[in-house]
């Protein structure tokens, strides 16, 4: 059961989120308009303009780490600040593809490509499957905030969050492996990549274990209410 104060918070992240949203969104329209790449899956996707291509990672930068600030002033411990931050990281990035779209006409199915993050080197994948992680960053958050007690500890929970962590990072490898694989041919070999298969095998299995930790809080939640109920029938 959340608190008042709890959804109050809750909410405040999300409206939060949503306007930083369309700021995003408006912010990548602009320089896709300037480079001609509305559409970012085509010939040179990176192209360099001056200072261009530093200003953008320096931006990518501060949108983590407004991302990260939210959730330090909205949780009271270090695991419910991390939980909003990622509360606002998911609802962030949904609407960004939201309001791109409603921008530019742009994604116009969920399965199309697009250079999700340039840091430390260009993320590529269909547009469903940042949106994915999105949801479930959401709702991990939202159980882990919304709680008014502290579920008690167990020990496979630790083993879960860390089977996520390997999820998490083969995501990553997922998103940057024809990046990695030209690396040593350059930065204008890493640039110019431009996937033509993304590995859903390997994501899938990412993203089971990211989704781990969340289906042990959703399980641990309704087993009380399940104890609770079968008593309340008992004569």
């Amino acid at each position: 059961m959340a608190s008042r104060e709890g959804l109050r918070t809750w909410l405040i992240v999300v409206a939060f989120a949503i306007a930083m949203a369309w700021m995003e969104s408006a912010t990548v329209y602009y320089l896709r308009v300037l480079v001609d790449r509305i559409e970012p899956y085509q010939a040179a996707p990176l192209p360099i303009h001056g200072t261009l291509g530093p200003v953008e990672l320096a931006r990518e930068a501060a949108t983590l780490v407004m991302l990260l600030t939210i959730g330090l002033l909205a949780g009271r411990t270090l695991k419910t600040q991390i939980a909003y931050a990622s509360i606002a990281f998911g609802v962030w990035d949904i609407f960004y593809y939201v309001f791109l779209r409603i921008m530019s006409g742009w994604p116009r199915s969920v399965f199309d490509w697009d250079v999700l993050f340039l840091l430390p080197l260009p993320w590529w994948g269909p547009v469903l499957a940042p949106v994915s992680i999105a949801v479930l960053m959401i709702v991990g958050g939202t159980l882990i905030t919304q709680r008014t007690a502290a579920a008690p500890a167990r020990p496979i929970a630790s083993t879960l969050w860390g089977l996520s962590s390997v999820g998490v990072a083969l995501a990553l490898y997922v998103f940057m492996a024809d990046a990695i694989r030209v690396l040593p041919h350059g930065a204008d070999a890493v640039r110019a990549v431009l996937p033509d298969d993304f590995n859903w095998p390997l994501f899938i299995v990412a993203l089971a274990l990211m989704a781990a930790p969340v289906a042990h809080m959703i399980t641990a939640q309704q087993l009380p209410l399940t104890l609770e109920a079968s008593r309340s029938t008992q004569p």
